[in-house]
């Protein structure tokens, strides 16, 4: 039913396209160097693109173009390369010539499942995994005495998905595999060396509300340019220079929390665990966080003391000398970085202005507690692709980029509050704050309902939406990555991400049980005037001994999900139909009824804009 196109995945077609992976890939491994310099990040080298002088500085005039992504970082990277699978065309402007930050650090390292998940769409997830360190054990101490144990993959939040619920690998390396899978793609102009100096919107007449395109000057090694877009998405970070251009107001706090992280390869590993300490011995009482990441580097971050000079607490000897403290006299190691930071938070008011987009750390900033940083950005670029992609295509209304505000603002706001509260337990305010912290760690020890007022980062999940207008009341969730089949045998396993990659930036409705026949041809009729593709789910098997009540199917697409996985990943056990979103997360869903079909018309206008 899928607007008279193939029926879905034919035996001579790929199991799953989103798992593939390059065979020559031209970013390198990270090395590292031995000439140690403090806070300047010469122990990685990062590979490095060339400047191709755009066609205007050639050709004198002034290009428009759809979408102008600005800054190459995580989020930048990724909405590109989600425009770029929806074949959309865009240009990407970066001042820099290399992923990561030069002179700064290995920065994120913690890749929450959800990500994982977007990473699988768009084709790099593979070599993550390869690359990276999966862990789901987390324990925290006080003193030297363990508070608390917990297994992510235990949890329901990240028990269905084909993803882990975390891998920790250095940023630069999914930047740089998000690079070279956009250039496997096309359709996206890579414009390296390339700052934007200057902004100017430009209205409607009748429209003060959205801008009708916008004026970018360019500074190049080879001379400035001026080009144009239609929309302008800010991935610039933290300290983007939009703001300021679009009259952009935010709300931030800044606090007096000192933290130095060390970038460290040990000859004896620890254990592959995230290791935190409230009050580490080792660390005058201060916390401690411990991490894996790739090529056996492991993430240290030392709180330091609320006054502590960076230039001291960066010294060699000054790490030695904690690592020595933590690890033992006779720790052999290398150190591959050193750090010192400090924590703020900051969040804008509005996620649209005009033609322009807030993406990533443009958006908001927030303590890294829990990973809800980059992984953030991630969710940003990957909420925003397929909807610049509908509005681009003409198959959904300008409206709908509407929602990209309401939806991922509320999962901002709601990251700055979540690692605010950790923050304020790891570094407690004298009085009552202090007193609270200290009892609800000497009560975690013995009760185990206590562990939970224990904070040292609440880990990411998929933010819920629920103040979309492109969502339903029993939507605006995100749907895990789960198995299913393409036969009754089971022979020929895929995933949710298979049936949204064939989906092709389409909304896709999941019929579960039998179908019946009078439904078949309306179906097919809802599939050739909307942008949706309809699937039946069998879910139960058929045997000699219920073949005549069990349930067939009666649809050309359809997928068998044995297990139950799909359905408890996408509706509740009394409904029987659910519509998802390329970005995988819910509309809604709904029970079988005389109405069922006019309410998933009603939530498909609503899912793509329309809806008044």
């Amino acid at each position: 039913m899928g607007q008279g196109l193939e029926p879905i995945f034919t035996p001579e077609l790929p199991i799953s396209a989103a798992s593939s992976t390059f065979k020559e890939a031209a970013f390198k491994e990270s090395t590292f160097t031995n000439a140690y310099e403090f806070t300047q990040g010469t122990g990685y080298q990062l590979p490095e693109y060339p400047f191709v002088p755009p066609p205007e500085l050639a050709t004198g005039t002034t290009q428009r173009h759809a979408v102008v992504i600005v800054g190459g970082g995580i989020a930048g990277l990724t909405l590109a390369c989600g425009l770029a699978r929806l074949g959309v065309k865009c240009v990407l402007l970066d001042e820099d010539n290399t992923v990561g930050v030069k002179g700064a650090s290995s920065r994120g390292i913690c890749y929450t499942q959800k990500s994982l998940e977007i990473f699988h769409k768009l084709g790099i997830y593979e070599r993550i995994a390869a690359k990276g360190i999966q862990w789901s054990v987390g324990r925290t101490f006080a003193g030297a005495d363990e508070v608390y144990s917990f297994d992510l993959k235990q949890q329901s939040h990240y028990s269905l998905s084909t993803q882990p619920p975390f891998i920790n690998i250095q940023q630069f390396y999914i930047e740089g595999y998000l690079v070279e899978r956009i250039y496997q793609l096309g359709h996206v102009d890579m414009r390296w060396k390339s700052r934007v100096t200057h902004f100017e919107q430009h209205h409607h007449q009748h429209d003060s509300k959205h801008a009708s395109f916008a004026t970018l000057t360019v500074d190049t090694p080879a001379g400035s340019y001026i080009l144009q877009a239609d929309h302008v998405i800010d991935a610039t970070g933290s300290h983007s220079p939009f703001h300021a251009w679009c009259g952009a107001t935010k709300t931030s706090t800044r606090g007096d929390d000192r933290w130095c992280i060390a970038d460290v390869r040990f000859k004896v590993r620890p254990p592959t665990e995230r290791h935190t300490w409230i009050e580490a011995p080792f660390n005058d009482n201060r916390a401690v966080w411990q991490h894996l990441m790739a090529d056996d580097v492991w993430r240290i971050d030392y709180q330091m003391a609320p006054n502590a000079n960076a230039e001291e607490v960066s010294r060699e000897e000054a790490v030695r000398e904690r690592l020595e403290r933590q690890f033992g006299k006779d720790v052999d190691c290398e150190i591959v970085w050193v750090g010192p930071y400090a924590y703020r938070s900051q969040c804008v008011d509005k996620l649209r202005i005009g033609s322009v987009f807030f993406l990533g750390d443009a958006v908001k900033i927030v303590s890294p507690f829990g990973a809800r940083g980059g992984n953030t950005g991630i969710s940003d670029a990957d909420n925003l692709a397929w909807k610049l992609a509908a509005v681009c295509k003409a198959t959904a209304a300008p409206a709908l980029l509407d929602s990209y505000h309401e939806e991922r603002l509320e999962a901002a706001k709601q990251n700055v509050l979540v690692t605010n509260r950790t923050a304020r337990f790891l570094r407690p305010a004298d009085g009552m704050e202090r007193v609270f912290r200290s009892a609800a760690i000497s009560l975690a020890k013995q009760y185990p309902f206590a562990r939970q007022l224990v904070n040292t980062g609440r880990m990411a999940v998929a933010n819920a939406y629920t103040r979309s207008g492109a969502c339903a009341p029993s939507g605006g969730f995100s749907a895990q990555n789960v198995a299913l089949w393409f036969d009754a045998r089971g022979a020929r396993a895929g995933t949710l991400n298979d049936l949204l990659l064939w989906c092709e930036g389409r909304m896709l409705l999941l019929v579960f049980g039998r179908i019946p026949a009078r439904d078949v041809p309306r179906l097919r009729d809802l599939a050739l005037r909307l942008p949706v593709r309809v699937v039946q789910v069998v879910e139960t098997k058929v045997t000699q001994r219920n073949a005549h009540d069990a349930e067939h199917p009666v649809a050309v697409e359809h997928v068998f999900d044995l297990q139950g996985h799909l359905r408890r990943a996408t509706l509740k056990p009394s409904e029987r139909w659910t519509l998802v979103r390329p970005d995988a997360y819910v509309v809604g869903s709904g029970e079988s009824g005389p109405a069922w079909r006019s309410q998933v018309t009603a939530m498909l206008s609503k899912a793509i804009g329309a809806a008044p």
